[in-house]
């Protein structure tokens, strides 16, 4: 009996370590999210981002051995956050557009993570960038993407005639990043979403309605 009772007080123990942990990491996302998006990948130290966070520079290393590591996880979860709410699936034709121009309206509530993306995927233009390949991936991914929601939304009818799907998916995936910029920059008369949608309404055939 005293051994079932050891055994489980050990499980929960070791449930709330994990807890505890998860936690932790959490908040170091988000101080880096924060941090990152203020002084840009290159200007921002791990020693800065362990104060910021309220904790010692080894305690942030336990979590994230390197600032590379640290990097592609905050941009990871900026992906599943962006996935779990409005996911973009090739296969789902208009909805898929609808999704990424929700995803805008998302962005306009978290000015931080697009200033985030903003710098770092400038910054990461250069090869010699951790991010680098995360960002070439990410466009290829998307493109690919936006064009099977292009051929599947024009199998359905609901595409004007004689549009490319990949020159309108690479179209519009420029029209959504350029729209954060300007965004960044007080540019803000129309929502962001509101532009995206505008956009994609064009290409359409049928209405596109953000709040089905």
């Amino acid at each position: 009996m005293n051994n079932i009772s050891t055994e489980s007080q050990e499980l929960d123990a070791a449930e709330r370590t994990y807890a505890r942990g998860r936690a932790t990491k959490a908040h170091i996302l988000d101080v880096a999210m924060a941090t990152f998006a203020e002084n840009g990948y290159r200007g921002s130290s791990l020693r800065d981002l362990a104060s910021r966070a309220g904790m010692s520079h080894p305690g942030l290393l336990y979590h994230f051995p390197t600032k590379e590591d640290l990097l592609m996880s905050v941009l990871a979860r900026r992906d599943e956050l962006d996935a779990e709410v409005n996911p973009v699936r090739g296969e789902d034709g208009i909805v898929a557009m609808r999704n990424l121009a929700r995803a805008s309206m998302v962005n306009e509530d978290r000015p931080g993570v697009v200033e985030l993306f903003a710098v770092v995927s400038a910054e990461a233009t250069s090869p010699a960038h951790p991010a680098h390949d995360y960002f070439v991936e990410r466009y290829r991914t998307l493109v690919a993407t936006l064009t099977q929601a292009y051929e599947v939304a024009a199998k359905a009818g609901q595409v004007i005639d004689g549009l490319d799907p990949t020159a309108a998916a690479q179209a519009a995936i420029a029209v959504v990043d350029g729209l954060q910029v300007q965004w960044l920059l007080g540019l803000r008369d129309v929502r962001m979403s509101e532009v995206v949608r505008r956009h994609f309404q064009a290409h359409l055939t049928v209405p596109l309605d953000l709040a089905d």
